[in-house]
C-alpha cells in the first residue's frame, strides 16, 4: 500500500485543462477563469500547483515578464506565464 500524498490532482488537472484552452497564461487570470468554471480553491493553492506542475513536467514557464501599472505595492508586476508541459495529459473535457 502507498503512503504519502499522491502525485496527481483534481486541482492541476483543472489547470491543465485550462492551458489546454488558453494555451498561455499567469497565475492571476488562471485563478480568476478557475473560480468561474471549477469548485472555489485559494489563489495560494492554485500558485502552489503551477509549481508543483513545472516540477512535474506537467507545465513550463513561457515566460516572464515584467509590466507597468499602477499597484497598491508599486509600479512594477513580475508576471510569470505557464505553457502545458509534455507530461500534461489533458482530458479535453467541456
Amino acid at each position: 500500500m502507498k503512503q504519502g500524498r499522491p502525485f496527481s490532482s483534481s486541482v492541476r488537472q483543472n489547470i491543465i485543462e485550462l492551458l489546454a484552452v488558453m494555451g498561455k497564461s499567469y497565475g492571476y487570470q488562471i485563478h480568476k477563469i478557475y473560480l468561474e468554471i471549477f469548485p472555489p480553491c485559494t489563489r495560494e493553492s492554485i500558485y502552489y500547483h503551477l509549481r508543483i506542475g513545472v516540477k512535474l513536467g506537467e507545465l513550463e514557464i513561457a515566460e516572464i515578464k515584467q509590466e507597468q501599472g499602477d499597484y497598491s505595492w508599486g509600479g512594477t508586476v513580475e508576471k510569470i506565464y505557464y505553457v502545458l508541459g509534455p507530461k500534461a495529459q489533458p482530458k479535453g473535457d467541456e
